[in-house]
């Protein structure tokens, strides 16, 4: 090893002038500092980068395989021409990475296996992104007209991450492992899969027909990912969804052909993933109008496009409070469903000041209600899971001055998936600071029972999907009669949602169901109509019935 001590210098230059030596890089893989034998990292815009450092890297592939905490050191050969071969060896050494360098020369044999490893995927065996970007630009060159085309098909594995995250990396891989193998069962001919990314892969297919074979391999691979993996005994379901682009219909140019099939993907995932989509030019208008919406949710607390509108609550025969429903009027767009906004305020890390503002004005409001009115917020898993969430609602309750019994949080089953006893922590805290905790749409999703078992909810909801048909289905029947058993049985208040008639709300009764929202009570209603809304209602649900239908 030389003596040289790359840690202190910042230039490339200097990150290469140890011919035999050990480097160290922390774990965003910039140079670490090793001055005095003790590592500090270098981060920093002058610290280069294993990837400045080394170039002719794979940065897809290296980052992938050290991330997976894996077993064995990775070692990787470069040719640097002239029969000069480096020799990279990278140890997993605490929160570093220890890189062994050293030199050698080699033969012609060596150098075509050199090649091999740099334009494959270590990991897989598949061809990596490097060789891909080579053979579509080729691919698209060899068309010459007539019948002859191109497709290009992106490919990503749906609900991969979960299994990574419960199974661990090391399951993540073999995954991986049988997902590449189950894709190139489905292939035939000339066409070629590469491993992109992560869970991504790519297929390039050439030559005659082929709109109609991207259809039938399309439809091929979504079914033979409908099957089980088997890792380690455990069945593991991955779906995949497909994004497929025709060169030169959809475009002639790498970059037009790449955009296309990611919007392609994207129209798949979003039609509720499993399933294969074929590009069309309309995909880029509504992905157009989602970008719009995105640019302008940022602004739309600003401008005070937002408000709220309130469901009221009846409890058996009397008020007793009002549901907050955000609303956001767009003004081009016009009246833009919470369905549609919501995530995308979750994805750009927006819920947590527009769940807040939420929270601030629905509490001012239910200081002018009767004082045993309480007031339900939604609160959205990005919110729930955002550090500080406690904090900030006891500091809106302090601010405006409501009684905490009077806020009743309603969060949904996914807000359990994740940092399960963190989230069981935060319920307990707002729980003991007097908070209402009701479990909104009970039944649609998870129900896991645990739930329900390890946190004592104040109220269960149930879903509209449930309530709707309650009249004809005997199975809808029976589930609401098991939920509304199951939550008294565990001390809990059941909240029949959508309920659109008399005749559920009596049946609902009946059974004992403890809470009423829905059109049969009233539509939604706006802070203004609120006051003689509830200067009308009577002590009946009938009568509460009636006020409905009377008011505008």
């Amino acid at each position: 090893m030389s003596n040289a001590q790359p840690g202190r210098q910042h230039s490339q230059e200097a990150t290469n002038d140890w011919t035999d030596g050990l480097a160290f890089f922390d774990r965003q893989f910039r140079l670490a500092d090793i001055a005095n034998s003790v590592l500090k990292s270098a981060s920093g815009e002058s610290s280069p980068s294993l990837w400045d450092v080394y170039p002719e890297l794979d940065r897809t592939a290296v980052s992938d395989y050290l991330q997976s905490t894996p077993a064995r050191p990775l070692s990787l050969t470069s040719d640097l021409g002239n029969g000069a071969f480096r020799e990279l060896t990278f140890h997993s050494i605490g929160e570093f990475y220890g890189v062994v360098q050293t030199f050698r020369t080699g033969d012609k044999d060596e150098r075509a296996t050199l090649l091999h490893q740099a334009t494959h995927d270590p990991l897989t065996g598949l061809p990596n992104r490097r060789r891909f970007a080579s053979d579509l630009s080729d691919a698209l060159l060899d068309i010459d007209g007539g019948d002859e085309a191109m497709c290009l098909m992106q490919l990503d594995l749906d609900d991969f991450k979960p299994v990574n995250d419960t199974l661990g990396h090391p399951a993540g891989d073999k995954l991986l492992q049988l997902a590449a193998g189950r894709i190139r069962d489905c292939l035939s001919g000339t066409e070629r899969v590469y491993r992109l990314a992560g869970d991504e892969f790519a297929i390039i297919s050439a030559g005659s027909q082929r709109q109609q074979r991207s259809t039938e391999l399309g439809n091929a691979l979504v079914q033979a990912f409908k099957q089980p993996f088997t890792i380690d005994g455990i069945s593991v379901f991955v779906g995949m969804s497909i994004g497929i682009a025709i060169a030169p219909l959809d475009g002639a140019d790498p970059e037009t052909l790449m955009k296309a099939s990611d919007v392609a993907l994207y129209a798949a995932k979003k039609e509720g993933r499993g399933r294969a989509s074929v590009f069309d030019a309309a995909m880029l208008q509504i992905i157009e109008q989602r970008e719009l919406l995105r640019r302008s949710l940022r602004i739309a607390l600003e401008k005070k496009q937002f408000s709220i509108e309130y469901q009221p609550i009846a409890q058996s025969d009397r008020l007793i409070g009002f549901e907050a429903l955000l609303r956001w009027q767009h003004p081009l767009l016009g009246d833009i469903p919470p369905s549609v906004f919501i995530p995308m305020a979750e994805t750009d890390g927006l819920m947590s000041d527009v769940g807040l503002w939420v929270l601030e004005k629905a509490c001012r409001e239910a200081l002018n209600w009767p004082d045993d009115y309480i007031v339900a917020v939604n609160v959205s898993a990005a919110e729930f899971l955002a550090a500080g969430l406690t904090d900030r609602i006891s500091q809106v309750l302090d601010m405006v001055g409501l009684a905490a019994d009077r806020l009743e949080l309603e969060i949904t089953e996914s807000v359990l998936l994740e940092r399960t006893v963190n989230n069981l922590d935060t319920l307990n805290t707002l729980s003991i600071l007097g908070i209402k905790i009701a479990l909104d749409d009970f039944g649609t999703q998870y129900s896991s029972l645990s739930y329900l078992k390890n946190f004592p909810f104040d109220t269960l909801k149930i879903d509209k999907y449930f309530v709707s048909d309650l009249e004809a289905n005997a199975k809808s029947q029976a589930i609401v009669r098991s939920v509304i058993t199951l939550a008294h049985d565990l001390g809990m208040d059941v909240t029949a949602e959508g309920v659109e008639t008399v005749e559920q709300a009596d049946w609902l009764r009946s059974l004992g169901c403890d809470r009423f929202q829905g059109h049969a009570i009233s539509k939604p209603l706006s802070v203004g109509e609120i006051g003689q809304f509830v200067a009308n209602s009577e002590v009946s649900m009938n009568a509460i019935t009636s006020a409905a239908a009377r008011h505008p």
